[in-house]
């Protein structure tokens, strides 16, 4: 996650929409309106809510791959 962090911490003043992220981490997914990244070599998936105009990046749940597969994260994403 220390990858990840500084990264975000680099680039997410630059990030107007989601192509911006896809740019500076290739392992991310728009899921609702939340962004999924693979992280710590794939082990985990970190689920955000970027607010692109503030360039804020809100971490909402760090999941191992059974829990994500569990699919509770989906709620804090608006995703039907």
């Amino acid at each position: 996650m220390s990858t990840w962090y500084k990264i975000v911490k680099n680039v997410s003043t630059d990030w107007k929409h989601f192509g911006d992220v896809k740019s500076s981490w290739r392992n991310s997914d728009n899921v609702g309106i939340c962004v999924v990244f693979d992280i710590s070599n794939n082990k985990c998936r970190l689920i955000a809510y970027i607010n692109y105009r503030s360039h804020k990046v809100f971490i909402l749940h760090i999941l191992s791959h059974a829990e994500y597969g569990k699919e509770g994260w989906k709620n804090d994403c608006e995703c039907d």
